[in-house]
């Protein structure tokens, strides 16, 4: 008899394998995993009891937390349907994801049951406001709702295209889109993360990756697969950060490019004692093979690099290493590890076409955009027929992204499309800028954005944070940049920052660079 393909499956044998392993580390509380499913049946059993039903959905507005946690099972093993918010949008944001979901259920964190109580009348779907955490007028409280119910929930019947969870987009230049991921989407990027990476019930993950990004990766679920302990994050901040890798004997986290670049450049004080070894994910944007070098070179982690959009649930890629690679130097290995790599063996086809739809040449050289079909393309967006079509087309999802591919098959991400500079006829990967740039010893973090030029129509502008006691100039900066790449990509202003504006996932927001300007449109 066959069985619907969806993450709910690993609870059932985590419960049976790893029952007395520690599941969950969230500060003081400790969870093994007959505790922490436990717990989720507990929450299950209540959200029955409060209305929800098969596609119902409930939303979520809280940091890296247990009870968060809990949710990527309780919620959808049900048949209700998941909305992670990302907590770090404004209130105007929220009310719109609510509403436009139709939550009926929305569960917060105390950090935003301010922000929420005052939207609360907008709210026209919602039925019942749980307090994860804290207290508020009306307000249902989480434990003693946990405590009240019996793990026995009613089950039913989960097909593997049922709706699983719907993730909004970060919305920087639009409202946000809600992407509807399926259990058999989750199920096949779980499966594929695993085929690529080797994970044993011995490993112990540190979140500080948000879960409300793209479902934590997954990792809620692969975790669980792996019968792997969580020790949740609720702050990203590099002192506690290296605290909890040593106390918690961390082995793995996965983190976005700025947040490797803010552990990379640590305090030495903070670094000290830092146990070699750890393995980490980055994902979210093109890391600089500078950063990369610095983090396997200064920490002796070891650092994998992977691709995908939330849209495709989220996986595409894997910069999976070879045998080949070993007798590389560390900066010709970092080169390759930039790259966005080769497809999980569960994801699907990829291709990267020009405009005629036709795979572009392993030239390493000419661009295309990455399109992908298969296993974990979403279901599309949530009420938004519109938008789906002008992704999805002929069953084959269009990423937006500009790449290359490389003549051993590694797929290079040289920029967003709308962010490729065409300076006198030339195309610049802003990317490629950027990562020359961050070779400079003074320089910390940069983004690289196309502006107006009268004589070359658009040139390079670089917005650079200098590393503590670094110095430099904005011609040293050029000078750097004309030797190591050719002539036309050299910026043409420099400019020093404090910081770079990002969305709540790390990704610079280039469009408030360019003064809120549109990117080059696809050539």
């Amino acid at each position: 008899m066959e069985i619907a393909l969806t993450p709910m499956e690993f609870a059932r044998r985590a419960r049976r394998l790893y029952a007395e392993r520690e599941a969950v580390v969230d500060g003081d509380l400790r969870f093994t995993y007959t505790e922490f499913l436990d717990r989720c049946n507990r929450w299950s059993s209540a959200l029955q009891v409060l209305g929800i039903r098969h596609g119902d959905r409930v939303a979520y507005i809280a940091p890296n937390t247990h009870a968060n946690l809990e949710a990527y099972y309780a919620v959808p093993q049900i048949g209700a349907v998941l909305v992670p918010v990302n907590y770090r949008l404004q209130d105007d944001d929220f009310n719109y994801i609510i509403n436009h979901c139709g939550a009926k259920i929305v569960c917060v964190h105390a950090d935003y049951i301010d922000a929420i109580d005052g939207i609360r009348d907008k709210l026209t779907s919602v039925e019942h406001f749980v307090a994860l955490e804290g207290s508020g007028n009306d307000w249902i409280d989480y434990e003693s709702m946990l405590a009240s119910h019996s793990p026995d929930f009613a089950e039913n019947d989960i097909a593997e295209n049922d709706l699983l969870t719907i993730n909004y987009t970060s919305g920087t230049t639009a409202r946000p889109k809600g992407v509807m991921i399926t259990h058999r989407n989750a199920y096949m990027n779980v499966v594929g993360t695993l085929v690529h990476h080797h994970l044993t019930p011995s490993d112990r993950y540190l979140w500080t990756l948000p879960m409300f990004h793209a479902n934590g990766w997954t990792f809620p679920w692969i975790n669980t697969a792996r019968g792997i302990a969580n020790v949740c994050l609720r702050r990203v901040e590099p002192p506690l950060i290296f605290q909890l890798i040593k106390d918690e004997n961390i082995t793995m986290f996965c983190a976005a490019p700025t947040v490797l670049i803010g552990i990379a450049n640590a305090p030495k004080d903070v670094r000290v004692g830092a146990p070699r070894g750890v393995r980490l994910f980055t994902a979210g944007a093109p890391p600089a093979a500078a950063t990369i070098e610095l983090v396997e070179r200064e920490l002796g982690w070891e650092l994998t690099h992977v691709y995908g959009l939330t849209e495709t649930a989220p996986l595409i890629t894997i910069c999976e290493p070879r045998p080949e690679h070993i007798n590389l130097t560390l900066e010709e290995r970092a080169k390759i590890k930039s790259r966005q790599g080769v497809e999980l063996v569960s994801s699907g086809e990829l291709r990267v076409v020009d405009e005629d739809d036709k795979e572009v040449p392993q030239d390493g050289e000419t661009l295309g955009e990455i399109t992908v079909r298969g296993n974990v393309v979403m279901a599309g967006y949530y009420n938004d027929a519109d938008a789906t079509n002008a992704v999805i087309k002929n069953g084959w999802f269009y990423s937006g992204d500009a790449a290359v591919v490389h003549p051993d098959g590694y797929v290079e991400i040289r920029d967003r499309f709308k962010d490729v500079i065409i300076s006198g006829g030339e195309n610049i990967s802003s990317v490629e800028v950027e990562g020359c740039l961050l070779r400079h010893p003074a320089v910390q973090e940069v983004a690289v954005v196309g502006m107006p030029h009268e004589k070359w129509g658009e040139a390079p502008h670089a917005f650079v944070i200098l590393r503590d006691g670094g110095e430099t100039t904005e011609d040293e900066l050029k000078l750097h940049v004309r030797n190591n790449l050719a002539h036309f990509k050299t910026p043409q202003w420099v400019s020093f920052v404090d910081d770079l504006p990002k969305t709540a996932t790390g990704k610079v927001q280039k469009f408030v660079l360019r003064g809120s300007k549109a990117g080059i449109t696809r050539q």
